[in-house]
């Protein structure tokens, strides 16, 4: 699930007419991928074997929105990651929440992959045998994606503002709540595929179960996008709350180095101003 850049104004997304665009492009790719996704697995339920490689397309998607948040992030900060000693929500929120989301998904790519190749080798088989590697390999990637989608989402709960309405409160908690369900599912789901194989040693007895699992983990994606769009929608109107700046001093110490007044690297800015004041004295 995709950390939408709105909840602070650390963020960079290109030039200021194109920003609001470029997040409800990041929105609405997000809706999209997770519809797709629940396309995909509702195929793959019904015993269609190409719709993982349709999912797998979907979490492509998801991976490549959370990579270019990570990077409006880091832009809008300069790449100062040192800040996040200022600002803990910076650090477990702007940069690993994205990160770890696009980790995630670039396994479960690779996991879906395997899991289709192994269908075509069973297939030129005359059918399904005993577990290859490739798929216990799948099985595996699956469980480590999921695990990184539960920490990223429960990372994503440390989101917060200390100084919003309401309102604001109400859609941050709409998209996180759904957003772990869906983890937590896909968590379950992946953790039964792979009991599945070491206990059955097939693949093919019940799969049905963990892929309705998967299945509705992607229903849960699926709302907590939808809630995303109407949450970047409003904070983005005139009367929202103004969007939280960095805590700690971070925001301070970000406005004074670019406007070339303080260094953020105290111990190198007083090591560079040292042979100038030893060269003024007497």
């Amino acid at each position: 699930m995709v950390k939408l850049a709105t909840a602070r104004e650390a963020r960079l997304y290109g030039p200021a007419l194109a920003a609001r665009r470029w997040e409800y492009i990041n929105a609405g790719v997000y809706v999209f991928a997770a519809l797709l996704l629940v396309l995909a697995l509702s195929a793959s339920s019904s015993g269609a074997r190409a719709g993982l490689a349709v999912a797998a397309v979907a979490l492509a998607a998801v991976a490549a929105v959370n990579a270019h948040d990570l990077a409006a992030h880091l832009a809008g900060v300069d790449c100062r990651v040192g800040l996040a000693r200022y600002d803990a929500q910076l650090g477990l929120v702007e940069f690993l929440v994205p990160a770890v989301h696009a980790a995630g998904c670039a396994l479960a790519v690779v996991g879906l992959a395997l899991l289709v190749s192994q269908s075509q080798h069973e297939q030129g088989k005359g059918g399904p045998g005993h577990v290859g590697r490739r798929e216990a390999h799948a099985a595996t990637m699956l469980l480590v994606a999921a695990l990184l989608w539960v920490l990223g989402s429960v990372l994503n709960s440390c989101q917060v503002y200390e100084r919003a309405d309401g309102r604001a409160q109400l859609l941050q908690s709409s998209v996180q709540v759904p957003q772990l369900l869906g983890s937590l599912l896909f968590l379950v789901a992946a953790a039964l595929n792979r009991r599945r194989l070491v206990v059955s040693g097939t693949g093919s007895a019940e799969e049905p179960a963990w892929l309705c699992l998967a299945l509705a983990g992607s229903v849960l994606w699926l709302a907590a996008a939808m809630l995303n769009v109407l949450k970047v929608f409003t904070m983005h109107q005139s009367d929202a709350p103004r969007l939280e700046k960095l805590r700690g001093g971070a925001q301070e110490w970000l406005s004074r180095d670019r406007e070339g007044r303080v260094p953020l690297n105290w111990e190198a800015g007083a090591a560079h101003r040292a042979p100038v004041i030893l060269a003024r004295r007497p």
